[in-house]
């Protein structure tokens, strides 16, 4: 919306209604001539930038429904029924103005986008802090953010602990904290005390400034479900018309055909429609989903089918250590981690990154390695401690791994993992198996997109069969193609768009082709690839899928809504000009009539900006949102419990001796410290805090029951372990229900733990 027409439409508004007013007082003084004048001046007025209207709609190629506005307007001229000439331009100047102050408050959001962009940055440069101008911000440079400032560039923070209020990008309310190292998006604003970031993009290349150009796009555009009101006007126009015609040829009266003509004025068509459609994309954009135009929030709204990326949208996308597997006889699973990731603290591979991750997470001391060579495609080798440690690939075909290797390489296979094989000396001992694990809501997210009216769900990965098989199975998906190349999720798109409305989610370079070959392209913004967002229709701007669920959900609304208002404004219509037709509505209180219409329609379309009735539980309160981030965090923390837990379980069966009773002990110690306290605050603490937002304590019933099995063997392990104490060693007879204990205590936990991270803590915002 430009500043001429902000300008514009109020002068229209005041000059119509001073118009009318005017002509009002000169009739009550019996100057009927004077008010005449002053009624023909108003409709004169209006009648001048409505032409233009309908000249601007001709040179584009359409015949729009305004049409009729200004045959309404040149008739009651004609016909000297100057009342309804007035009232029909005060009717369409308040409707101009009302759907600039409608799209004004719907785009709010959006406009929100470009009003907070930073224009400048503070950079430590010789010393010094210095204030320059954003595109000054180089890559590497050291940028410090102040309190209640917005992070300008994307960057990692280097010192101090980064409180970040990200609900401009994401939508979600919560503060996070970001530690040294981690990344930070530019467009979150710091909640907490000064830091520092060493930028890693460019202004112009990072996360704000891409949201920004996408705004832009969006409040630049033209509401484009005004291919709707075309539809509707392709048979409401002729229709007017023709009971115009009758109405004038059946009386002879020219007069009920601008009475016709007055009632049909179609301002429910021309400004109901866009205004719903710009307001649910303001809607979508709170909840963190910024659509570029009109078509694609209609588009979005009749969607069928969906076709995604693995890595990144199911998965976390990056990798994490499954489990550390240890040669009978050799070092123990948690040295062969910590040799491992002594050697790969100095490789720049993917998975080495996660096998460091997972031992610095598991706090284990990681030794200086020296003598490092890494060869591509192969792994890392070093020294650590006097010992030669290679990390990677191994020379010996399957059928020359010893029975221990075999059993760690079916688990891989089975698991859809990878092996990263540990040597020690030259002798193999040891494997730590690693994969992308799902994300903790990703079957949340595709039971709520089937809801939303998705019936077919379709993954596209250029990763291995295994585990995406693994990831379709688990989520239930309708189909799943590996090993696909970009050309690949190109023409399978292409198939898909074919059948039904499609739309491709994906967050990297190689998802670029296959966004814009979609009906509806969806980029992961958060984290995903510059390319990946220029190309799509809609970014999210957080990494969680299950948000375009709800502008789904949106869309519909929007869409409903908008032909509910133009429908309803229509049918009324409609009846006006039945009774116009048989003389019953004169044009004055016809114009008076459709202008009640009009603000009906147009206020019923605002609707589509306030949340849906009915949708949802209440929201969670402060306390209750607090508590899920903790349990979620400590979640992460209990995995080394879980894989404490299996460990023990497998020494039972290679090795069921002194190492086999150690590991026990230590999986009693870990039960009895961290874990049976974790669930004991879960039940006594975060359930009863998720009562009100789940609908009574029904609802955790399971869960809890979960809790007493767990506790249960718990303790009958650690009776296990007083026999074993008593006798001096395991008996054999304990060995077979002590193995079944802890594998299942394993297996309770992992269901146990994803139902939770799924049904609760999917909750948080």
């Amino acid at each position: 919306m430009d500043a001429r027409r902000r300008r514009r439409d109020p002068i229209l508004l005041s000059a119509t209604t001073v118009a009318l007013v005017a002509g009002g007082i000169a009739w009550l003084t019996g100057r009927g001539a004077l008010a005449d004048a002053c009624w023909a001046g108003g409709t004169v007025i209006a009648v001048v930038p409505a032409v233009a209207w309908v000249v601007d709609a001709l040179r584009r190629g359409r015949v729009g429904v305004d049409l009729i506005a200004v045959l309404a307007l040149a008739g009651t001229l004609v016909v000297g029924e100057y009342l309804a000439g007035a009232l029909i331009a005060v009717m369409l100047a308040t409707g101009r103005t009302l759907e600039a102050a409608a799209g004004r408050r719907a785009s709010r959001d959006l406009r929100a986008l470009l009003e907070r962009a930073p224009r400048s940055a503070r950079c430590r440069r010789g010393g010094e802090i210095a204030s320059v101008d954003l595109d000054e911000v180089g890559v590497g440079e050291v940028v410090v953010v102040g309190p209640g400032e917005v992070v300008p560039v994307d960057g990692t923070v280097t010192s101090g602990a980064a409180v970040l209020d990200e609900s401009a990008l994401t939508g979600e309310s919560a503060q996070v904290e970001r530690r040294a190292g981690e990344a930070v998006r530019s467009g979150v604003v710091n909640a907490g005390g000064v830091f520092e970031v060493t930028a890693t993009a460019t202004a112009r290349e990072s996360t704000y400034a891409q949201v920004v150009r996408l705004a832009r796009e969006a409040s630049a555009e033209k509401a484009p479900a005004v291919r709707l009101a075309e539809r509707y006007a392709a048979w409401f126009l002729p229709l007017s018309l023709g009971l115009a015609g009758v109405a004038w040829g059946v009386s002879g009266e020219p007069v009920r055909a601008v009475a016709v003509l007055v009632v049909a004025t179609p301002c429910p068509l021309l400004l109901a429609v866009p205004v719903a459609v710009v307001s649910g994309m303001s809607r979508a954009a709170r909840r963190g989903v910024v659509v570029r135009d009109g078509r694609a929030l209609e588009s979005l709204g009749r969607a069928r089918t969906m076709v995604i990326d693995k890595t990144g949208t199911l998965t976390a996308g990056r990798p994490r250590v499954l489990e550390v597997a240890a040669a009978p006889g050799g070092p123990s699973p948690t040295e062969v981690l910590r040799l491992a990731a002594s050697v790969d603290q100095v490789s720049v591979h993917v998975l080495a990154e996660a096998i460091t991750r997972e031992a610095r997470g598991r706090g284990l001391v990681l030794s200086l390695p020296g003598e490092v060579v890494e060869e591509p495609g192969r792994g890392a080798a070093g020294t650590v401690d006097g010992r030669r440690v290679a990390v990677g690939k191994t020379d010996l075909s399957s059928a020359e791994l010893p029975r221990w290797a075999r059993t760690v390489d079916n688990r891989a296979l089975l698991d859809g993992a990878a092996v990263a094989w540990v040597t020690l000396d030259g002798a193999l001992s040891g494997a730590v198996l690693l994969h992308d694990p799902l994300r903790r809501d990703a079957p949340h997210t595709v039971r709520r997109l089937r809801t939303a009216g998705l019936t077919r769900l379709l993954l596209l990965t250029g990763d291995r069969p295994e585990p995406a098989r693994q990831v379709g199975t688990v989520l239930g998906l309708d189909d799943v193609r590996a090993g696909q190349l970009p050309a690949d999720k190109v023409r399978a798109v292409q198939e898909e768009c074919e059948r039904a409305v499609t739309m491709m989610v994906g967050d990297g370079v190689n998802d670029a082709p296959a966004l814009a070959a979609a009906d509806i392209g969806v980029a992961m913004g958060a984290r995903g690839a510059t390319s990946a967002s220029e190309a799509a229709d809609i970014v999210l701007g957080t990494d969680r899928v299950g948000r375009l669920a709800d502008a789904m959900d949106i869309a519909v609304r929007a869409r409903r809504i908008a032909v509910q208002s133009a429908a309803g404004g229509m049918a009324l219509s409609l009846m006006a000009m039945v009774a116009a037709l048989f003389g019953l509505l004169p044009p004055a209180a016809g114009a008076l009539l459709q202008e009640a219409v009009d603000v009906a329609a147009i206020l019923n379309a605002l609707r589509v900006v306030l949340p849906a009735p009915g949708t949802g539980g209440p929201p969670l309160a402060p306390a209750a949102e607090r508590l899920v981030h903790r349990f979620a965090a400590e979640h992460e923390d209990l995995r080394g419990v879980l894989e404490a837990i299996r460990e023990a379980a497998s020494l039972l069966s290679a090795e069921p001796g002194p190492r086999a009773l150690a590991a026990v002990r230590r999986v009693d110690r870990l039960l009895t410290e961290r874990l049976l306290p974790h669930e004991h605050a879960e039940e006594h603490q975060l359930y009863p805090a998720l009562n009100e937002r789940l609908g009574g304590p029904d609802a955790t019933e399971t869960m809890s029951r979960a809790h007493a099995e767990i506790e249960r063997l718990a303790q009958r392990i650690a009776t296990h372990l007083a026999l074993a104490d008593a006798a001096g060693a395991l008996l054999p007879e304990q060995l077979d229900d002590l193995r079944a204990s802890l594998y299942g205590l394993h297996t309770v936990l992992r269901l146990h733990f994803s139902q939770e991270e799924e049904s609760y803590f999917s909750l948080s915002s």
